[in-house]
């Protein structure tokens, strides 16, 4: 994901954001910043109990014990005001919304919409994005234009199905639920990674302006997946990209070793990678078509890299 370039703080209906180290100082600013939409950690012990420090719009995200004591710092130019309904806590301004659900999947109860028995995971998909798009429609941010899913045992297997193709089913019937899929020009750009054991947390960003889905000419579109996938295909675009007018922003969805719809080069994490990046210069280049110009280039991208092997970093 990007932003093309740095927005001056004092231009209306920016978007940007940011990494920095948790000092005690910054992130004391950051929360008591009228422009703060949300701080994502993905480390456990961010916030410590009696440690006397309030923050605002802090998601803490348990994906493991290595994790980078980096924060991820999302902001606008404009007047932030904070909220909360049913499991969403959620942060907005006149433009954008930021928001954040935890749902323990144990507590959801396994039951569909035809009243027929579902995996746990599969309900507490359903009904995460069930409440988010409630929220949406409520306050009247009609386009998503990021998701990040975080799976706990994203590829066991449970009830007989990998918890990713439960994943899958229980989002995509809140999709349907909502009328959010006649169209797929509107599919959000997503990622879904597993984490540790814990709940399924989702963090959001939407608008209230429109963005346009981008497909790679490389790959399959996810939501084009065929049967042997799963019961229902992943629901989300390979990118997503807003006109703001002075901010053009792209954001590319988790990327893989994919071509068409199979993955490539297993065991080889360094071919892997070569691939993923071939992937996203296709995205790149769709995207610039698309735009009629070329806005984006692979050096101009802020890259988040997630490793299942500690060992790969090499």
């Amino acid at each position: 994901m990007t932003i093309s370039a740095n927005a001056m703080i004092t231009d209306p209906g920016q978007l940007y954001f940011s990494y920095v180290r948790p000092t005690d100082e910054v992130l004391q600013s950051l929360s008591s910043g009228e422009g703060l939409l949300g701080i994502v950690t993905f480390r456990n012990d961010f916030c410590r109990e009696g440690s006397g420090t309030t923050l605002e719009g802090v998601l803490q995200i348990s994906l493991s014990g290595r994790g980078d004591d980096l924060c991820e710092i999302w902001q606008t130019t404009q007047p932030v005001v904070a909220g909360k309904v049913d499991d969403i806590t959620y942060r907005c301004s006149s433009d954008f919304l930021f928001g954040s659900i935890a749902l323990p999947v144990a507590d959801v109860p396994a039951g569909d919409h035809r009243g027929l028995s579902s995996p746990p995971l599969q309900s507490c998909a359903e009904l995460a994005y069930k409440q988010i798009f409630s929220l949406l429609d409520r306050h009247g941010y009609p386009d998503l234009l990021r998701i990040w899913n975080f799976v706990p045992d994203i590829n066991g297997v449970s009830h007989g199905l990998e918890r990713y193709r439960q994943f899958n089913i229980g989002r995509q019937d809140a999709f349907l639920a909502h009328g959010r899929l006649p169209s797929k020009q509107n599919i959000p750009a997503a990622s879904a990674l597993g984490s540790v054991d814990g709940p399924l947390v989702v963090y959001f960003l939407a608008a209230r302006h429109k963005s346009l889905a981008v497909e790679n000419p490389r790959q399959t579109s996810a939501y084009h997946y065929p049967r042997e996938y799963g019961p229902s295909s992943p629901t989300f675009s390979r990118a997503g990209w807003i006109d703001l007018g002075q901010q053009k922003i792209l954001f590319i969805s988790g990327t893989a070793s994919i071509i068409g719809h199979q993955s490539r080069h297993g065991g080889n994490v360094a071919a892997q990678t070569r691939e993923s990046m071939a992937n996203i210069a296709a995205v790149i280049a769709e995207t610039n078509r698309i735009a009629a110009r070329s806005l984006y280039d692979l050096n101009d991208l802020s890259y988040k890299v997630y490793l299942r092997h500690i060992t790969d970093l090499p």
